[in-house]
């Protein structure tokens, strides 16, 4: 006669709850990862803006320089756009002590976000230069 033994298994493999904890340690991992991804792409966005707008005052001020303009005393607002980005860029041109020279203040800000300025640039010229 045989006597019936029991044979001992070993246990294989992962419980259920610790494959859950595994789920949720990764599933955190990830939504910190898409976080800073987004928050990467919108820096990226902020500098690419930033640099449009510091093109779009340079422009103007060179345009200044090389044409020699004697530029009126006032304010004046003209569409700058660069690219896809619909900016509008502010001048403000000042007297200065010396009335051989014009203080001319370009600011630059998005037309979809008005209240926001992005760059302003600053530029003496003189008279009949």
């Amino acid at each position: 006669m045989s006597a019936f033994t029991p044979q001992k298994h070993q246990q294989q493999g992962f419980t259920l709850l610790e494959v859950l904890v595994a789920l949720v340690i990764v599933g955190t991992a990830l939504g910190a990862s898409l976080r800073a991804v987004g928050s990467l792409t919108q820096n990226s966005q902020g500098l690419r803006s930033a640099m449009m707008a510091n093109w779009s005052a340079e422009n103007r001020l060179t345009q200044i320089r090389l044409a020699s303009e004697w530029p009126a005393l006032g304010d004046r607002s003209f569409p700058c756009p660069q690219g896809d980005l619909p900016l509008q860029c502010n001048e403000h041109v000042f007297s200065t002590p010396n009335p051989y020279f014009r203080r001319i203040v370009v600011s630059v800000i998005d037309s979809r976000t008005p209240e926001q300025q992005i760059v302003k640039m600053t530029q003496v010229v003189p008279h009949g230069n």
